[in-house]
């Protein structure tokens, strides 16, 4: 009951009173079989602090927005462990400095000082010395092994656009799915790291990460161009080694900024210029060293297409699903070259 309270609540963008009467529409209609107590889940929602009272309505508590993020965290993420997804490479050591580990080295010249373990080292002088005299030499210096830990500069970018809407397909919620499973995952898993929600229609703006099951499709084009660029100059002011991108859409970008500030628009088919100028983002973010994953929540081969060819430029990394498959994706990765199935 819960798990379905979850996926309603998304799909009402976080309105927990209309998604409670669709539990009980579910219900009248023999969705949800008549023994289940309705009555009694509702209290108990509110017995463990899911939702709270408001004036005038039920709303989501924190706790009820981070029960939403683990499990959309667990839905995705599952199928997804060993894909590379969130690795932080660290070819030399980063900011975040160096983890110790449990085993020990002789000391060399140029260890840091602080890494020294006096204990070790103290039974090392007593092991050589059978305890005669306590002074150590150089040799009987112990320091900790240590492995080079590094944080990344995260930018989740979200699509908005009506497409995520049209024609009766609901692409919006596996979206705010994807992006509540990855922020989930990066404030749990890489406390190092800086994360930045990014929602982006006719033009980007940031949000909060607490706003996102609150998120909706609106009358808006899709400027991938601006999100993207957008995300560039926010993570290239953030100090971590490691910077990414997530951008998650249904893969037609509509609008582009032009250099005098207007808009170009364009929603039929793939626009050249429009195309261009993404791939051209695309591309500036790759020569920065932001490396771009995409989530694509359609199942068009033309947008297929364009996002293959926005993932190539970059060299990242693409997972294509369809919203009623949630969970089973098709990786692309071209920074190893290879393609298969997740599940």
């Amino acid at each position: 009951m819960l798990a379905l309270f979850q996926h309603l609540v998304l799909k009402t963008d976080g309105d927990v009173e209309r998604a409670l009467e669709w539990m009980r529409a579910l219900q009248d209609a023999g969705y949800i079989p008549d023994d289940w107590d309705l009555d009694e889940f509702e209290r108990k929602l509110e017995d463990e602090e899911i939702v709270r009272r408001d004036v005038d309505a039920r709303r989501l508590s924190a706790k009820g927005e981070r029960g939403i993020r683990r499990a959309s965290l667990e839905a995705i993420f599952r199928n997804l462990r060993g894909t590379g997804l969130g690795q932080h490479p660290a070819p030399h050591e980063g900011p975040g400095g160096r983890e110790p580990l449990p085993e020990r080295k002789s000391w060399e010249f140029g260890d840091d000082l602080a890494s020294i373990d006096f204990p070790d080292s103290i039974k090392n002088v007593v092991r050589r010395t059978r305890g005669v005299e306590t002074l150590p030499f150089e040799e009987d210096l112990s320091v900790a092994e240590t492995e080079a830990s590094t944080s990344c500069a995260t930018a989740i970018l979200i699509d908005v656009s009506h497409s995520m809407v049209l024609y009766g397909e609901d692409r919006i919620t596996p979206a705010k799915q994807v992006a509540l499973a990855l922020s989930e995952l990066i404030l749990t898993k890489y406390s190092k790291d800086s994360l930045d929600v990014i929602l982006f229609g006719d033009e980007a703006r940031r949000i909060e990460v607490r706003d996102l099951p609150y998120i909706d499709a609106g009358p808006y084009h899709t400027n991938t161009q601006e999100a993207l660029r957008f995300a560039r100059r926010i993570l290239s002011a953030r100090k971590q080694t490691n910077k990414q991108v997530f951008l998650i859409t249904d893969g037609k970008p509509t609008v582009i900024r032009l250099a005098d500030g207007k808009l170009y628009r364009n929603v039929f088919g793939l626009d050249p210029i429009i195309v261009a100028r993404t791939l051209d983002e695309a591309v500036q973010c790759r020569r920065r060293r932001i490396v771009i994953t995409t989530f694509m929540v359609a199942s068009d081969p033309y947008l297929q297409k364009f996002v293959e060819d926005l993932t190539s430029r970059n060299h990242g990394r693409a997972y294509f699903t369809s919203p009623d498959r949630l969970g089973s994706y098709l990786l692309q990765d071209f920074i190893q070259n290879r393609r298969r199935r997740v599940r």
